[in-house]
């Protein structure tokens, strides 16, 4: 048998799924935002250092948590960065997008796994993971807002 099929122009474009727009921002982040934003991150890291700085541990293991969090805050930055980019159609490979995201989950689990082990009170692992997590958190709000604030301004030089 030899069947023979025809479709219509407007079924074809429907099942031709729309490009994605690029999406245009326009509002500045506010003053408080960014300053908000810059606060929690230096009170996350400040407070995560100094709590390291009186610890009753070994030197190695204060260089161990001090670079978890260095390790954490480069790597959520990386993910804010890459994701913004992939939203604003900028290109971004995919194997970075990847180790990015890799890397921030990695950094949290190795602070998880070496306050699990650690010889700590569970106050003291606490206020690790919160100014840990606080840190991260209020980083990617950094990035964003300086990223929006330049968006913003190399718009307004194009327009003028």
């Amino acid at each position: 048998m030899d069947y023979q099929t025809t479709v219509s122009i407007n079924e074809d474009q429907k099942s031709k799924k729309p490009k994605k727009k690029a999406t245009t921002y326009n509002t500045k982040p506010t003053p408080a935002f960014v300053g908000a934003s810059w606060t929690a991150l230096c009170l996350g890291m400040v407070s995560y250092c100094i709590g390291l700085w009186n610890a009753n541990m070994l030197l190695n293991e204060k260089g161990y948590y001090f670079t978890i969090l260095l390790f954490g805050l480069f790597s959520v930055i990386s993910v804010q960065k890459s994701v913004r980019d992939k939203l604003e159609n900028v290109p971004v490979t995919e194997i970075y997008y990847g180790i990015s995201w890799f890397t921030s989950v990695a950094a949290i689990a190795l602070l998880v796994i070496g306050l699990w082990n650690a010889d700590l009170e569970l106050s003291e692992k606490g206020f690790y993971g919160m100014s840990f997590t606080l840190s991260l958190f209020a980083a990617i709000a950094v990035q964003k807002n300086t990223r929006d604030i330049a968006f913003l301004s190399n718009e307004k030089t194009d327009n003028v």
